[in-house]
């Protein structure tokens, strides 16, 4: 008599079994809260009946950064789950602390993206890097982690990614993003902690903290859907949701995405209030004002003029600056060197998420 052929295994997560075709949510143990209340990170396990890849989509790693929450909502009530081929691991809030206090750190004003692998045994930024890597990092072969801007910033939407790798070039472009910026490695990044473990990583980038860019969500969403496709983990998505009109790009998604592999960070000249005539997506020439920074009453202006060639790929949405804050962050088209031109300080956000 001829044996039925076994069917997938289930996956089991925290101790939580997730059988082939089903999903299922669990909540991953994190340290207590200070009041000794039990708090766990959220995630969603689809295991789908079909062998395939497993992905992680991970989003609020920074608290304060909330465009990875409503894209990861958007895809998974998009999908058609029962023709999953591999595994989605969803975990839209990864710092469950810092998304409770609204806050990018944890309380102990560490950076949990510069905390990975983490340690069971460390601060509490290295436990929940620990946690999550154990859980699903292990498990995944590749990744995507959604970001914004940080610190009254904002950013065009666009992939980070390590462009020397065949794989993850063809997945950045197939997110279809209008601009792929070639990423390092940075020490203490999920990032540089997956690759570690074998995974392929895109970081997505678009829009502003503590709020839903719908042009950023939009493209987010439509990004990650076309990396599931390109991957033959779902079917072809749908043409999705239209680009708001007031989307600050020209170039229309899906399209063919601009890389480059050099950026540069135009500073204030001198402090005041930044008055800035250029935004998101436009396209500058080195030496080309882009607005000007004067004293309260509008006199002694000092021009702020871009120090690079190329597209606006961030900004500030602060008007108060201090003389050498970071105001436009410029994705150079015309240089095939990398370089990493002074990136914000406090943050460490320039393109080496």
């Amino acid at each position: 008599m001829t044996a039925r052929p076994r069917g997938r295994p289930p996956l089991v997560m925290a101790g939580v079994e997730v059988k082939a075709g089903k999903s299922k949510r669990i909540e991953l143990p994190a340290p207590n809260l200070s009041s000794g209340s039990p708090l766990s990170m959220p995630a969603e396990v689809l295991h789908g009946s079909q062998e395939g890849p497993t992905i992680w989509l991970s989003g609020a790693i920074h608290g304060d950064e909330l465009t990875g929450v409503e894209v990861i909502r958007r895809v998974l009530e998009k999908i058609r789950r029962r023709a999953i081929r591999g595994t989605i691991i969803a975990v839209p809030v990864v710092n469950v602390f810092g998304f409770i206090a609204g806050s990018r750190y944890l309380p102990d004003r560490r950076d949990l993206n510069r905390a990975f692998p983490g340690s069971d045994r460390g601060s509490l930024a290295s436990q929940l890097a620990h946690l999550f890597m154990r859980e699903v990092v292990s498990r995944s072969q590749y990744g995507i982690d959604l970001h914004t801007g940080a610190d009254h910033r904002t950013n065009l939407p666009q992939i980070r990614a390590d462009l020397d790798d065949a794989e993850t070039l063809h997945l950045a472009q197939a997110f279809g993003a209008p601009i792929i910026v070639h990423a390092v490695l940075r020490d203490g990044s999920i990032r540089e902690a997956a690759a570690r473990k074998g995974a392929r990583v895109l970081v997505f980038e678009g829009g502003e903290p503590h709020r839903f860019d719908e042009w950023a969500v939009t493209a987010g969403t439509s990004g990650v859907l076309r990396v599931l496709h390109a991957l033959e983990m779902v079917g072809q998505p749908e043409d999705g949701e239209a680009i708001p009109e007031n989307a600050p790009w020209t170039l229309p998604l899906p399209g063919t995405p601009r890389v480059c592999r050099s950026t540069h960070w135009t500073r204030a000249g001198r402090s005041g209030v930044a008055r800035l005539v250029a935004g998101l997506g436009e396209e500058v020439t080195k030496g080309q004002s882009l607005g000007f920074i004067s004293d309260s009453f509008g006199s002694l202006r000092v021009p702020v003029r871009a120090g690079a060639s190329g597209v606006i790929i961030g900004m500030t949405r602060n008007p108060l600056v201090n003389r050498g804050d970071a105001i436009f962050h410029i994705a150079r088209m015309d240089s095939g060197e990398e370089s990493h031109d002074g990136e914000p300080e406090r943050d460490g956000e320039s393109n080496q998420r």
